[in-house]
């Protein structure tokens, strides 16, 4: 669902995400309004855009969802604008709502988002339940611009085309084998890192995810994902993505508790099929 931002010369306007329905989540919506409203009051005339990405753009997305979002400005955010930003987000972290601690995205310069540079600076970046900005390249990447591009909800500014430059499939597969060998360096090193029951199952679903994008030269969604990964995958690893799927809620109390032996040496094995396949792709 694409969702055009009313446009008003009035700072502070009432309900700014038209007719409230960016997600089918009412209470989502107001907070979203918050945000989106109060952005655009901080940042003025530097202020492009707002989109929402992830698994809201991607049409499949439920209570446990965090909300991917991303925020076009003109140029780099100023020091004064960015003291603006950080009190406002620790505001908005602050409100009575679950989905206002739930909130992940970056703000991106104008010429950053045009087309992805590695060598471009890290983004100010809001992780989920984080209340701060941080510098980070999370967001910086194909796939995050592509979903905008194709799939993203716009709550504010132009459609995302006019703002992100044609990303090709082939660009896509290049960029995802890269991501799936450079994070299984980074757990094979440290594989502590992985050991609670939200990071293991979060690496199941994220290597079906990349899997199915060397396939079709797309992003799905991670529902999706799953489903093409039981079909498609070798049948040995069904049960470890139906249970890794399983997982899924209450990640702020799995994020504490220590994943269970036998999956985590069988996702270390997953990952290593992974890696396998791209010799393939």
């Amino acid at each position: 669902m694409i969702v055009q931002f009313l446009m008003s010369s009035v700072a502070r306007m009432k309900s700014p995400v038209k007719d409230a329905t960016a997600t089918p989540f009412r209470e989502l919506n107001q907070v979203l309004d918050e945000l989106v409203t109060s952005v655009r009051s901080i940042l003025g005339g530097d202020f492009l855009g707002a989109y929402l990405h992830g698994s809201f753009a991607l049409g499949e997305f439920d209570v446990h969802s965090d909300v991917d979002f991303l925020v076009a400005v003109e140029g780099e955010v100023t020091e004064a604008h960015l003291a603006a930003l950080q009190a406002m987000h620790g505001r908005v972290y602050d409100l009575d709502s679950k989905w206002a601690k739930h909130l992940e995205g970056s703000y991106f310069p104008k010429t950053t988002l045009r087309r992805y540079d590695p060598a471009s600076e890290p983004l100010h970046y809001l992780d989920n339940t984080g209340r701060e900005l941080v510098r980070s390249k999370h967001d910086d990447s194909l796939v995050v611009r592509w979903i905008v591009r194709e799939c993203g909800v716009v709550l504010a500014g132009p459609a995302p085309e006019k703002l992100i430059d044609l990303i090709s499939a082939d660009d896509l597969r290049v960029e995802v084998i890269s991501t799936m060998h450079t994070w299984a360096q980074e757990l094979f090193a440290k594989p502590e890192k992985m050991n609670n029951r939200w990071y293991q199952p979060f690496a199941v679903v994220s290597y079906c995810r990349m899997l199915q994008t060397l396939q079709t030269g797309r992003v799905g969604s991670k529902p999706d994902a799953v489903r093409w990964a039981l079909e498609s995958l070798d049948s040995r690893w069904r049960a470890l993505i139906q249970r890794a799927w399983d997982e899924r809620p209450d990640p702020s109390l799995k994020v504490r508790q220590e994943a269970d032996p036998d999956e985590f040496k069988l996702t270390l094995d997953f990952i290593k099929y992974a890696l396998n396949t791209t010799t393939h792709a």
